[in-house]
């Protein structure tokens, strides 16, 4: 997508053509324009994913497509677009009902469904709260697995539920991390081999930080869960 919109929308304004790199954290971008070439490179923030700005761009892009936007004004336009956020609280209850709905699916019973939903949604302040002080994602992942492993280990260990261990799986649900394992296997299908590798890595380290906040919380409350 980075590649397609970059290239309609330069020659949508007057560029003769336009060549783009794209690599795990740059993009480097090669445009002639009047005979002459101008190349820049241009390292990759990690932001995460706001489908509402990706939208916003292939607006602008289909306007100036369609003649209806100068360089200037799409410039102007571009730089003016800001990401839409809900509010906090309101997305770590939602994420604390989605998981429980994935341990009702998994056979839970209710109460076990209420330890999910306050397991997950304490986990996702953790990871919103971390993730604002940016601290290194491989932390934060670590820290909000251990967060939501530790809640319902009192489920455990004060016999809250007769399902404990759906409850404990469940929790975890929200740092699955899909959108890179999705776009590592789109990028390598794509044959952007490195990209799509690099993206593959991160969503295993990832990963890993995940399972190793759940064993560190299952160590420190000597409870094993579903691994018992």
């Amino acid at each position: 997508m980075i590649e397609t919109l970059s290239r309609r929308v330069g020659l949508a304004l007057g560029a003769e053509y336009v060549e783009i790199a794209l690599m795990a954290n740059a993009v480097t971008v090669a445009v002639r324009i009047g005979g002459r070439s101008k190349a820049t490179v241009r390292r990759n923030e990690d932001r995460g994913i706001n489908m509402g700005v990706v939208m916003e761009v292939q607006r602008l892009v289909l306007e100036a497509e369609a003649g209806r936007l100068n360089h200037i004004q799409y410039r102007d336009q571009l730089l003016a677009l800001k990401p839409r956020h809900y509010p906090r609280w309101l997305v770590a209850i939602v994420v604390g009902f989605s998981c429980a709905c994935f341990a009702r699916l998994n056979h839970a019973d209710w109460s076990a469904c209420a330890l999910v939903t306050i397991a997950s949604a304490v986990a996702m302040i953790v990871r919103q709260r971390l993730a604002h002080l940016h601290f290194s994602p491989l932390i934060v992942f670590a820290a909000t697995a251990f967060v939501a492993t530790s809640v319902t280990a009192f489920g455990f260990i004060y016999e809250l539920s007769a399902t404990p261990k759906v409850a404990m799986a469940a929790s975890v649900l929200l740092l699955v991390p899909g959108y890179p394992l999705i776009n590592a296997v789109s990028d390598m299908v794509k044959g952007y081999i490195n990209t799509g590798i690099s993206r593959g890595a991160y969503a295993l380290l990832l990963s890993g930080a995940t399972c190793a906040g759940i064993v560190a919380a299952m160590s420190a409350w000597k409870v094993w869960g579903w691994l018992s």
